[in-house]
């Protein structure tokens, strides 16, 4: 389990680090698997195929590509199909764990199981070339929900769509956090998008707004900016150290208006000086999809990083206005009246800091029934079954919710 961001870092919309991707073969991709599931490797056999010259490896190679293309394109034709059916066509279908990805699929599923997310994913624009193809995310992820969706397999290998994320950068067979595998996930699947209407559905489907609230305790000036987040980043503890009881609490929390002083004083441009600030947020728009991260992991006085594992209840109904106050929001009438939400996902860590597993509760837009996606073990649930995930501090190794993810009841 990487270390999760300091507590007064608020996430923002940002892309994955530029860099030139170190490319991967299929072969390697494959080898390294093995090797990191514990099997040893042996001495590849020598080719005996004769050298060919620069020319003909040229045009093998072209050939070859050719070859792909035809198979790809007949594919792609099939694309408009399958995607325009709803989710668990054929069954709810899990995705094998191939080296430490419990993270990966639980938020894949999450991805793909959100009805609305996929529509937009099935009007993306097909590129041209098969190299093209195998670098890009949202196509890739695109071809494995094809997989899951028409095939008759319990579980399917998320290893193509692996291959493509190990070119940009995303590290694969080691432990992640969920928190921020999403935000990089998210970002590529924007970063890739050509068609610009598709990002802003993108973006509207998941960004929330908040106005950031900065005044002088001296001259009583102040500063406002909005900012854009993908996910609501919520402290489980209160600013005494003191656990926090519901979510609600944690919702009261992040919006309650906080003094900085000493240390973190601001500097004042009227007053020339750096003078204590009040520092506030105010809620200005809620996404259809809300991804709520719960801070369970925290910095102690040294380097070091615990686990919070306290039962912390959240409601599967939740309506911001019955939990901020009119103080707390800068939104009109018609926005805050659509900011009444329903569970839809939870994404569940067990373990500790160092090591740990990754599983998803989701629920079913179509059925309306809760299954449990633990890689490719897949089965229906209970709301009993998924409230098991409030935590309990006496059980380490016990599930608890990391991200929650609400949908909207009435989107306009």
């Amino acid at each position: 389990m990487c270390a999760v961001p300091a507590p007064r870092v608020r996430p923002r919309l940002r892309g994955v680090a530029e860099g030139r991707p170190r490319l991967q073969t299929r072969e390697s991709f494959c080898h390294s698997t093995v090797l990191l599931m514990g099997q040893r490797s042996g001495r590849q056999e020598r080719s005996k195929k004769p050298e060919m010259s620069l020319s003909e490896n040229m045009k093998a190679e072209e050939e070859d590509d050719r070859e792909e293309n035809k198979e790809l394109k007949t594919k792609d034709q099939r694309l408009p199909l399958v995607f325009g059916v709803a989710d668990l066509k054929n069954g709810a279908v899990g995705l094998y764990n191939i080296g430490q990805t419990c993270c990966l699929n639980s938020l894949l599923q999450v991805f793909l199981m959100n009805i609305h997310f996929t529509r937009i994913l099935r009007r993306i624009t097909v590129p041209p070339y098969a190299s093209l193809k195998r670098n890009n995310v949202p196509y890739q992820m695109l071809l494995l929900l094809e997989k899951m969706q028409s095939g008759k397999q319990k579980a399917v290998s998320p290893i193509d769509l692996a291959m493509c994320l190990s070119t940009h950068r995303v590290n694969m067979f080691i432990q992640h956090d969920a928190a921020q595998l999403f935000l990089t996930l998210w970002n590529l699947v924007k970063r890739q998008m050509k068609d610009q209407d598709l990002v802003t559905k993108l973006s509207d489907l998941y960004t929330i707004c908040v106005q950031e609230h900065l005044a002088c305790q001296i001259c009583s000036s102040e500063m406002k900016r909005n900012s854009n987040m993908l996910t609501l980043p919520l402290p489980v503890l209160d600013s005494n150290s003191h656990m926090l009881k519901t979510l609600e609490d944690c919702l009261q929390c992040f919006f309650h208006p906080e003094e900085l002083t000493g240390h973190n004083m601001c500097f004042c441009e009227y007053c020339d000086k750096k003078t204590p600030f009040l520092q506030s947020m105010k809620l200005v728009h809620l996404p259809q999809t809300l991804t709520i991260h719960l801070k369970r992991f925290c910095f102690e006085r040294s380097t070091n990083v615990y686990k919070l594992s306290h039962c912390l209840p959240f409601p599967q109904e939740l309506d911001f206005n019955a939990v901020l106050t009119e103080q707390q929001s800068q939104a009109h009438g018609s926005e805050k009246a659509a900011w009444r939400y329903e569970i839809f996902a939870v994404v569940a860590h067990s373990g500790s800091t160092n090591s740990g597993h990754y599983c998803a509760y989701i629920r079913s837009l179509t059925e309306c029934k809760w299954y449990c996606f633990n890689d490719s073990t897949v089965c229906q649930v209970s709301w009993d079954d998924v409230k098991c995930t409030y935590g309990h501090s006496d059980l380490n190794w016990g599930q608890t919710a990391y991200l929650l993810i609400y949908m909207k009841k009435h989107p306009q």
